[in-house]
């Protein structure tokens, strides 16, 4: 199984990129992993909120294929403990799934048809956080995650 993390704009804070690289070097170890940046959509700073959400929206569909299994990051997703949520990676990897797409959209959430199109919905935390340190926290528990799920000591109970 593939796993794609989706993200709309670049990440510009170094702090923020460190730790980026150094959980996907990681991640690297135990599945194919890949992270994508998408652009912003073009004079973003001139749209609505709902103009920016469609944008964002198209860019985020032409990514996807027919077949993946999509879960957004999403304030109103189900949350989980970190051992949940390497048992629910486990049970995606077992299930045939061939790409599993995680998706962290822009600041004002994702278009609709963007929910219609996702599996699942994901929520790391009842905070709000910004969207570049989504990143970083979520590779972080998806490393956490496969650590878990290998036994080893990363994890402390």
């Amino acid at each position: 199984m593939k796993i794609l993390l989706l993200v709309i704009g670049k990440t510009d804070e170094d702090h923020l990129l460190a730790g980026i690289k150094k959980y996907v070097g990681r991640i690297d170890h135990y599945a194919s992993f890949e992270m994508k940046e998408l652009p912003d959509p073009r004079n973003r700073k001139t749209l609505s909120e709902e103009q920016q959400k469609k944008a964002e929206g198209s860019l985020l569909l032409s990514q996807l294929q027919p077949s993946d299994h999509v879960v957004l990051l999403d304030e109103n997703g189900k949350q989980f403990g970190s051992l949940q949520f390497a048992e629910n990676l486990e049970k995606q990897m077992a299930s045939g799934v061939k790409r599993l797409v995680f998706v962290i959209g822009g600041p004002y959430g994702f278009a609709p048809e963007m929910y219609a199109r996702a599996n699942a919905k994901l929520s790391l935390s009842p905070m709000t956080f910004s969207h570049q340190m989504v990143r970083l926290i979520f590779v972080e528990q998806l490393y956490r995650a496969f650590t878990i799920l290998k036994g080893e000591p990363y994890h402390h109970q």
